[in-house]
């Protein structure tokens, strides 16, 4: 087999910087995919995908030069319709053949199963890679994950679309260039380097030298990752050397991203700015660095306090930066004059004097304006915060909270950065000498904003969190607005998963029922203004979310079943009673009880349940001593239920499976004299109620 490593590059415009990484991963793995479904990669092949902002390439080592030949045998048709009573061919065969290219001596009769069936035998000759490779790349570009196609024209005049301008196409195997066109573009052995400081045409010898010769030539680091590691190992180099921090991984993760994806060849230089713009809220800084500038703010070392100083990442390597340190401190002082201008404006009009602007603002047009919107929270709220440890005391405090939360929306601040909104409130609410409590719930109310993001604080934070959240899932789900499929442009998934875990990890909340929230949320909205199946839907909304939750704490589906099967509204107890329910299961009794529960159920389901048992017309002993286990049971059990104590509750049940054991093996429920059979089936139901006090059990048999 001739073998070699195989490059292919498409070299082209300034491609899209947030999306460059999984179009680089795309290309490379469609390449890939499609060389390997046409035989052309040896085994143990690897490969490695590059992507730069001007070009998308992959290696892959070692591929094939021709496909190996195989032989192929292709079920045609069964023998009596491929031949006719003279045993001559049919012309049903002769078309088939036809069509396939093959002649009468490539057919076999063969038995398959008790039918003779003719087969067609042929031999395939393998591809060439130019041939393998050709339609490997058409179907990689086709299913590029392209946010937006551009339609360009070549020299020639044809109309071409791709998500920039291609202008370069190379692809070599070895040190042989495979002839193959894509995008008006034939391939060639040449490459570009930098834009600025790099050659401008690099002539490959062959396919191994890609990477070295990008970047001893052309100034590019071609590989992502690799980039991206370069400029991470800078910048902490000098938020080490200033005795400064980068703040949390997480909070810069998506820019180091997108700077990645704007350098060729990154180098990293510091910048600062005058001392007197730290007095702007340092939210405001770090999102027009971040967002607008792409700067990286420097934080004091413990990782909370921005500096004056920041990091920039230059697509140039220079001996004197001094020119590119200049121009970004030039850029981004505006930037910061600006955000002060907007914050000191704002503080001139207090909070609670822009509340009545919100009246301007359309919250959705079947739901009315912000405004209203407003007093549904205050009601809500303060009934929430009713329910709270504090109870009626924070009741005021939770009712000034939801009155100022989305005035900060009308301020210039907002307008400017949306994603500041709550953390503007804090600052001018702050500023105006609302309560602490009041400050803290105006910003705290969006929490959590995100999967891990902190939980609010404070009674009065939890009312107003909780109160925000219910308060948009009934109403868009009171109005027809669920999610559909992956579409959820209101973000209730979002929501649903904060009211979930503000009432599982608060302990302040712990002793909310959903169903009583939701019941509250509704009341605020005027009569049939939502739908009447709008508690239910919600509800079980909810609990799909609250699975997918605790999927992701590793509970299996029959667990999560066993807690969630009778749609419980008291969320902060499926928890301990799911985790209850995991060491039932480890339980040698486990898996007969459950069978024994699953058979209850289907025998209730079918004959129907009774209320009253008497003992007088027992008449065997087992079910003499299953009445007795029950009945002994039944206080111990509702006594750990009261506690909380939910392990011990099954613990204890699972004593009972001998005599749920010996009723099944003796006992005839549904026996002839209709009284005998009536408190069996009544002893039965006392028996599936107190097995299902903690989770259904059932749900735990196979």
């Amino acid at each position: 087999m001739n073998t070699a490593t195989l490059l292919v590059e498409l070299l082209t415009e300034e491609l899209p910087p947030k999306a460059l990484q999984r179009l680089g991963d795309a290309f490379a793995q469609g390449i890939v995919s499609g060389l390997e479904s046409r035989g052309l990669l040896a085994p143990g092949f690897s490969f490695t995908a590059f992507a730069t902002p001007r070009r998308l390439a992959v290696r892959i080592s070692p591929a094939l030069a021709k496909g190996a030949d195989r032989k192929e045998s292709k079920k045609l048709m069964p023998v009596k319709v491929a031949f006719d009573a003279a045993g001559a061919p049919s012309a049903a065969l002769q078309k088939r053949l036809e069509k396939e290219g093959a002649s009468i001596a490539q057919i076999e009769r063969r038995l398959e199963g008790n039918d003779d069936t003719v087969f067609l035998n042929q031999a395939i000759v393998g591809l060439s890679l130019a041939e393998g490779l050709q339609a490997a790349l058409k179907e990689a570009i086709e299913r590029l994950p392209i946010p937006k196609l551009m339609r360009y024209q070549l020299a020639d005049g044809q109309s071409v679309q791709f998500v920039r301008p291609a202008h370069g196409l190379v692809a070599l195997h070895g040190s042989e260039i495979v002839p193959v066109s894509v995008l008006g573009l034939q391939s060639r052995r040449v490459t570009q380097g930098h834009r600025f400081q790099g050659a401008a045409q690099i002539e490959l010898k062959e396919a191994d030298e890609y990477e070295s010769r990008l970047e001893k030539d052309g100034a590019v680091i071609a590989n992502f990752v690799t980039r991206k590691n370069s400029i991470r190992q800078q910048l902490d180099e000098h938020a080490a050397r200033l005795g400064c921090s980068l703040g949390a991984p997480d909070d810069f993760a998506a820019l180091l991203d997108e700077v990645t994806a704007l350098v060729e060849r990154p180098t990293v230089y510091v910048g600062s700015f005058d001392n007197e713009f730290l007095s702007v809220p340092q939210e405001c800084l770090i999102l027009t660095m971040r967002q607008n500038q792409k700067y990286f703010p420097l934080f004091a070392q413990s990782g909370s306090q921005i500096t004056n100083r920041f990091l920039i990442v230059s697509n140039m390597r220079l001996d004197d930066a001094t020119n590119i340190i200049q121009g970004n401190q030039r850029v981004v002082r505006p930037r910061l004059a600006d955000a002060r201008f907007f914050f000191e404006t704002d503080k001139k009009v207090k909070l609670a004097d822009r509340v009545v602007q919100l009246g301007t603002i359309v919250y959705h047009n079947k739901l009315g304006t912000q405004l209203e919107r407003i007093e549904r929270l205050r009601v809500l709220a303060s009934r929430i915060q009713a329910m709270l440890p504090r109870g009626t005391l924070g009741m005021a405090y939770a009712d000034r909270a939801a009155l100022l939360a989305k005035a900060d929306l009308v301020t210039l601040m907002v307008g400017e950065f949306p994603e500041l909104q709550g953390i503007m409130g804090k600052y001018y609410a702050q500023s105006d000498g609302e309560e602490p409590s009041v400050v803290r719930a105006i910003e705290q109310h969006y929490w959590p904003r995100f999967a891990g993001d902190q939980l609010p604080s404070g009674d009065v934070s939890i009312a107003l969190a909780l109160a925000d959240k219910l308060e948009t899932l009934t109403g868009l789900f009171g109005i027809g607005q669920q999610p559909s499929g992956d579409k959820d442009p209101f973000a209730l998934r979002r929501a649903a998963l904060g009211v979930l875990r503000i009432l599982i990890e608060s302990d302040a909340a712990r002793t909310l029922d959903l169903g009583e929230l939701l019941r509250a949320a509704i009341e605020g909205f005027p009569a049939a203004k939502l739908a009447v199946s709008t508690l239910p839907e919600v509800h079980a909304f909810t609990l799909e979310r609250l699975r997918s939750y605790l999927r992701e704490r590793d509970f299996d589906a029959h667990e999560i079943e066993a807690v969630l099967h009778n749609n419980p509204t008291r969320i902060a107890a499926v928890l301990p009673r799911i985790e209850a329910v995991r060491a039932f299961r480890a339980m040698p009794e486990a898996a007969a009880l459950a069978a024994a529960n699953k058979r209850t159920q289907n025998i209730l389901r079918k004959s129907g349940s009774s209320e009253i048992v008497t003992p007088a017309l027992f008449s065997q002993e087992e079910e003499k001593q299953l009445h007795a286990a029950i009945s002994s049971l039944a206080p111990r059990v509702e006594d750990y239920i009261v506690k909380q104590d939910y392990a011990a509750a099954l613990k204890d049940l699972a004593g009972i499976r001998s005599a749920v054991d010996a009723f099944f093996e003796k006992v005839l429920v549904n026996a002839e004299d209709e009284k005998v059979r009536q408190n069996r089936l009544a002893l039965l139901t006392q028996l599936c109620g107190l097995m299902n006090r903690v989770a259904d059990i059932s749900k735990l048999a196979a």
